[in-house]
């Protein structure tokens, strides 16, 4: 379990990803740091070595817009790179509830139906991944899309659906950061620490990324998967949030009309109902 120190924790981790030439500084002979010294840091956003030194300690956690700002410039944190550091200099502890008081997540009777008569894979999932529920054709497609399983668990720890994702490197990657951006500064949910825990506790590859505090709001638009029967699809992932829900996202594959993969998959539906 992380540390209750959200922001220090990202300032560090995106300290230790620049190098002192990507801002024009000289690294030096014996230069034994892992990227920017805080130093450096400091100097680069304009503000005291040893107030950068309490942000990333922990001892100060809530520096201004104008401070995050000039620390996202230093550090060359992207737009939502900056709008997350904003989020945790904002955040404020929070009434943590135990993972069994959790409001069970209900997936509307109406989106239920559209998932059986859409011909088109469909799922629908929550902000931690676990996938509610499912079409056929999803499940088909790959099988690790079942009701009950979650994503990023099948994801890093089953070589199966492994197989599936020859984009799994870079798959993998946009999916942790999007977790981050979901999460946000709700560092302190029970559900959300116990998942990380036990990523982490079975993939080295979930380890290192989520050691990068990389953030992304919106996910790879286009991914591939490599079907046992069907060959390989590259398919486009539309993600719609449900009103009234708590942040579930229906998630649905479609292919590019005409294309090959619109062909192989069009075959689909035979595998799910035979004639």
């Amino acid at each position: 379990m992380e540390p209750r120190n959200p922001l220090g924790d990202f300032l560090r981790a995106r300290r230790e990803l620049v190098q002192p030439e990507d801002v024009g500084l000289v690294p030096g002979p014996r230069r034994r740091v892992v990227g920017l010294r805080r130093e450096e840091v400091a100097l680069l956003a304009g503000i005291s070595a040893e107030y950068y030194l309490r942000l990333e300690q922990g001892r100060e956690k809530h520096p201004s817009e104008q401070v995050v700002a000039a620390l996202a410039a230093a550090l060359q944190l992207d737009r939502e790179g900056m709008e997350h550091a904003l989020r945790l200099a904002r955040s404020r502890p929070s009434t943590r509830r135990s993972a069994a008081t959790r409001p069970r997540e209900k997936v509307p009777v109406g989106v239920l139906t559209l998932l059986d008569t859409i011909n088109v894979p469909a799922f629908v999932m929550n902000r931690y991944r676990d996938v509610l529920a499912a079409n056929a054709l999803a499940t088909r497609l790959e099988p690790s899309l079942a009701s009950g399983a979650n994503r990023l668990l099948s994801l890093f720890t089953d070589p199966d659906v492994r197989g599936y994702h020859p984009d799994w490197d870079q798959n993998t990657a946009s999916v942790v950061a999007q977790l981050r951006a979901d999460i946000g500064a709700d560092q302190d949910d029970p559900h959300f620490q116990s998942l990380v825990g036990e990523l982490s506790l079975k993939s080295e590859r979930f380890r290192r990324l989520w050691a990068r505090h990389d953030v992304a709001a919106t996910g790879l638009p286009v991914g591939t998967i490599q079907h046992p029967d069907l060959g390989e699809l590259t398919l486009h992932r539309e993600k719609l949030a449900l009103a009234g829900s708590d942040r579930l996202v229906l998630v649905v594959y479609h292919a590019e009309p005409s294309s090959a993969s619109a062909q192989r998959l069009s075959r689909l539906e035979s595998l799910v109902r035979p004639t």
